[in-house]
């Protein structure tokens, strides 16, 4: 039986206003033909379809018509998606009745029974391939504090013990529908410890990322874990036990990532059943310089040199980060930044300014010294000096000591 895990598209994100439309639709027509190659028995979405809980008309677009030509493509895969931190449950969940009509298994948020108990058979999907072989699928969505069963506080922390109990007990309910020979999967939108986290771009969740759930969450019992929330594709705590990761850079810290779908045969016997797919990159992500950083008199050639624009489409011209050191205040960075990039293939993301002051706190720079005791020029120099290398210029003194006389002469 072939499994084909992948999470964190997020749908409808933007990088600093640029938009990412056309890499999703890369993306997806290339994940189209990997599942025309591979034929995987199931396809498994592990969260974060969208980026926001209401996304745009055209990220809806996206996703339908991709389940559209999945399923054209392909009449037996079965589809599995749960809902991520990022996604609406009750959007996700509001077309069941016309997915399940074309075995697009949705599970947005956790199932609730009319009378409000744990619907657990909601989140367990049989699967087969054609050789008669069968899974059992735990789509376990992510889990909000309100989702979780109380639990003795004697126990430990009341959210990871709550996260354990709603999973054990749909394991637990999953083992009393397993045959002989059938696997059991597992799917979740957590963060688990001992993980890397990209600071930039994943929220942290169930109270903060302090509640780093642990990886014995998974028995031994279950044959693969796949798990979404972390755009760094990784292993967390065993092979089996896996991250996909985004398939694409959803912030300039995640350039360097291997984006990937993580292809699993779960009958393999005599082979690595583990085999990642690296995803495409169609748009780079490009910093000047490459490593630290350089004057604003050394990056403006730099920029300046950058290949036309023409020479790419638009929707294709590298994402960039400039990163510039600075001895002293320039108003007019960005101007002068933009400026050089006129005609360019390039879209600005982010100017970053290195000062080269010492950075030491005031109180270090003035040490036996109380702020009473200092005129406004002293704490103006000691605060410019943590800054900045270089002493203030006249013209800036200047405009210090009438910007003082101006609130002198206002009484304040």
């Amino acid at each position: 039986m072939r499994l084909l895990h992948t999470s964190d598209w997020h749908l409808g994100h933007t990088l600093r206003d640029w938009d990412r439309a056309a890499e999703h639709a890369a993306f997806l027509a290339w994940l189209l033909s990997v599942i025309d190659e591979e034929r995987p028995d199931a396809l498994l979405i592990a969260g974060d379809i969208f980026d926001s809980a209401n996304p745009p008309a055209s990220a809806q677009e996206a996703w339908y018509d991709f389940l559209a030509a999945a399923r054209k493509r392909s009449a037996d895969l079965e589809i599995i998606v749960i809902g991520g931190n990022h996604d609406s449950p009750a959007r996700l969940d509001a077309p069941n009745p016309l997915l399940r009509a074309v075995r697009v298994h949705m599970v947005g948020g956790v199932p609730r029974t009319a009378e409000r108990s744990l619907d657990l058979p909601r989140m367990l999907v049989p699967i087969r391939d054609a050789a008669g072989r069968r899974a059992l699928v735990a789509a376990v969505p992510f889990l909000r504090p309100g989702d979780l069963p109380a639990v003795d506080a004697a126990r430990g922390d009341p959210l990871i013990e709550g996260v354990r109990a709603l999973y054990q007990q749909t394991f637990d309910h999953a083992r009393t529908r397993l045959g002989d020979g059938d696997r059991l999967v597992a799917m979740g939108h957590l963060y688990l410890s001992g993980t890397q986290l990209s600071e930039t771009s994943e929220r942290p969740i169930l109270g903060g990322n302090q509640h780093a759930l642990p990886v014995d969450l998974f028995p031994e019992d279950v044959a693969y874990v796949a798990l979404g929330h972390l755009h760094r594709a990784q292993r967390a705590g065993g092979p089996l036990i896996r991250y996909a990761g985004s398939p694409i850079p959803l912030s300039m810290a995640e350039a360097d990532y291997k984006h990937q779908v993580v292809l699993v045969d779960l009958h393999a016997t005599d082979t690595d059943p583990i085999r990642p797919l690296p995803v495409p990159r169609y748009v780079e992500i490009v910093r000047i310089p490459e490593r630290g950083a350089a004057s604003l008199a050394d990056v403006l050639p730099i920029l300046r040199a950058l290949p036309d624009k023409d020479t790419l489409p638009a929707a294709r011209h590298p994402f960039l980060e400039v990163v510039i050191t600075l001895d002293r205040p320039e108003p007019a960075l960005h101007p002068q930044v933009q400026d050089a990039l006129v005609d360019r293939a390039a879209r600005l993301v982010k100017v970053t300014r290195i000062l080269t002051g010492t950075a030491a706190p005031l109180a270090e720079a003035t040490q036996g010294r109380a702020l009473s005791d200092l005129s406004p020029e002293q704490v103006f120099l000691e605060r410019y000096r943590r800054e900045y290398s270089e002493p203030p210029t006249n013209e800036l003194l200047a405009a210090f000591h009438e910007l003082l006389a101006s609130l002198s002469e206002d009484g304040t």
